[in-house]
């Protein structure tokens, strides 16, 4: 099952300071610790979820890497320590975040978990839709990493009302409901005592103000349909299906709130020449039986152009040659890969008399018969391949 959004987990929005990704987390424990659910696997899950997101958001580096590249930015090759990737244990986590609820669940009822205000008693802000589009690299582009300009159609802010979705300064007022701070309390009793709780104003959607009088160029909305041209970085070593963000250059919010981001996912055309695996590049080099068997030197692409590469006499197919950081450099910064170059040996599929009868002489020859180590050699080559 494909990991949920790390943000998503803690119930945060992706411009949550330090603290607040803190707080969400602390809450998460609370609720899920398996002090207070006892043999729920269910909440062991989500006790280890949000531990694992928190791990990432609490790290400026880590956080970085996860909202321009997603889970793929922190696995565990890229993570650099810590629990991403996943596979923590309940020790992993106490040993590392328990002194966030006291290193023990006994310290469960000092953070006010229940009676408390369910929200910031700020007003609910608004945010744009995400953007998702596809952008399509060549190999050299992957290798070096390029900037890519891409026009974008998208609501942007109503230039006429500056974003308010009202006519005027004079057309918005306190919404009567709410009195401007964009939620409504609510008080239950229970048996354990008042329960207070919040939730979104009905009458407002948690802005905290009502229009009177609505823009004619948006109709109140805020926003409007248009294009933009925007400029992206994309880095070298990214790989196909890889997603990017674009911090707030996807749809504006109605009504001046956070703009979304642009999702940017990434879409390789496959290189005429060359095979990408994983920040390795394949070439299979076709040889005749001559050069296979004299040797030669020959020619192989790479990124940057051509290569020379020797091929030493008795050559055998299979073989592969490594050009060491010819491959492609890791997205993450970790080394460059090679270039391998596969050798496979033509035979001709028609021979003319004269070729056969040449071809009979050398098969009657020592040399031209496989002796027993290299008979093992290639059953050993295929075993490992089957295996």
């Amino acid at each position: 099952m494909a990991k949920r959004d790390y943000y998503e987990v803690l119930g945060v929005g992706k411009s949550a300071s330090a603290d607040e990704i803190k707080s969400a987390y602390r809450k998460k424990a609370i609720q899920y610790h398996p002090d207070k659910n006892p043999g729920d696997k269910e909440a062991e899950e989500k006790f280890k979820e949000a531990a694992e997101a928190y791990d990432v958001l609490s790290n400026s580096e880590k956080r970085q890497r996860y909202d321009q590249f997603g889970h793929a930015g922190v696995g565990s090759s890229a993570a650099g320590g810590g629990f991403s990737g996943g596979g923590m244990s309940m020790d992993d986590i106490f040993a590392q975040f328990g002194d966030l609820f006291g290193g023990h669940f006994g310290g469960f009822g000092s953070f006010s978990g229940f009676g408390g205000r369910s929200r910031g008693g700020g007003r609910s802000v608004q945010r744009g839709s995400d953007l998702r589009v596809k952008v399509k690299l060549n190999l050299k582009e992957v290798a070096h990493g390029v900037e890519k300009k891409i026009k974008v159609k998208k609501y942007i802010p109503c230039t006429t009302c500056q974003g308010s979705g009202a006519e005027d300064d004079k057309s918005v007022t306190t919404c009567n409901t709410c009195h401007g701070s964009g939620y409504v309390t609510h008080i239950t009793h229970t048996i354990l005592g008042q329960m207070q709780t919040q939730s979104v104003c009905p009458t407002c959607n948690g802005q905290g103000k009502m229009i009177v009088n609505k823009c004619r160029v948006c109709n109140g909305e805020g926003v409007v349909r248009d294009e933009e041209v925007i400029q992206i970085h994309i880095p070298a070593g990214v790989m196909e299906g890889m997603q990017l963000s674009v911090r707030g250059k996807g749809n504006a919010a109605r009504r001046g709130g956070m703009n979304g981001d642009l999702l940017v996912v990434v879409e390789e055309e496959p290189d005429k020449e060359l095979i990408r695996d994983e920040n390795d590049l394949v070439y299979n080099l076709l040889l005749t039986i001559p050069q296979a068997s004299l040797g030669d030197t020959v020619e192989v692409p790479t990124v940057e152009g051509r290569a020379k590469v020797k091929v030493e006499a008795g050559t055998q197919p299979g073989k592969i040659l490594r050009l060491r950081g010819k491959g492609l450099p890791s997205v993450n910064g970790y080394g460059t890969g090679d270039l391998l170059v596969n050798i496979s040996v033509y035979i001709p599929e028609v021979l003319s008399a004269e070729e056969k009868a040449r071809m009979k002489q050398m098969q009657s020859s020592p040399n031209f018969q496989p002796n027993q180590s290299i008979k093992e050699r290639i059953f050993n080559k295929f075993k490992n391949l089957v295996g």
